[in-house]
């Protein structure tokens, strides 16, 4: 289905609205319910290196997973706006510890402070939010682009993280308008589910 940009702003609102309408024990539910999903994935008990995001406008919450994953001895790693290449509208990442300092970027995210930060394909796994998503693996984000910019599945690289969406089960849709640029995603987990997408053409190779 092609991308209508005035469809997918109204559906956007719709789903963040929904999400933000869940109560604290709800999320905390939730954040569980993803840990209880994920942990039984051989390739999530097998990554040693791997990225979470802070919850931010009711996304679901990853921090359960990233602390099953350090304990069990799992580099984990937080986005940054990449410190390198400014401009570029692009991430890198940067180990999260629990006693990491923190700074808010110009968007108002909290990030690491940190000298030590990670080139995306680098990392095993990318654990990303999302807006919305179909039972196809088509994914709506916040429409920064920031992941569709630094996993361009359009610039060739030997390597390439397998990236996993991540939201609530309530935010998926039947059929989810696509845009060009949308990064494609190996897999959808929610706090109920987990969808692997299947190989198409159209999405690259990962």
């Amino acid at each position: 289905m092609p991308a209508d940009p005035t469809a997918r702003q109204a559906l956007r609102r719709q789903l963040r609205k929904a999400r933000r309408a869940l109560s604290q024990q709800e999320q905390s539910n939730a954040a569980h319910s993803l840990l209880a999903v994920l942990r039984r994935r051989p390739e999530i008990r097998r990554a040693r290196r791997v990225a979470v995001y802070l919850p931010q406008d009711g996304e679901i919450d990853p921090g359960p997973l990233a602390a099953w994953l350090a304990a069990r001895g799992c580099l984990v790693c937080l986005p940054v706006i990449d410190p390198i290449a400014r401009g570029s509208q692009r991430l890198r990442f940067a180990p999260w510890h629990p006693h990491t300092p923190w700074q808010t970027n110009r968007y108002g995210i909290d990030e690491p402070v940190t000298a030590r930060s990670l080139r995306p394909w680098t990392l095993e796994l990318v654990f990303l939010p999302l807006v919305g998503f179909d039972a196809q693996g088509n994914r709506l984000g916040m429409g920064g682009g920031f992941y569709d910019r630094t996993f361009d599945h359009r610039r060739p690289r030997a390597h390439r993280p397998r990236l996993i969406g991540l939201a609530h089960g309530l935010q998926q849709v039947d059929a989810l308008p696509r845009a060009a640029h949308d990064v494609p995603l190996d897999a959808i987990a929610t706090d109920q589910s987990f969808l692997a997408v299947a190989p198409n053409p159209m999405r690259g190779t990962f």
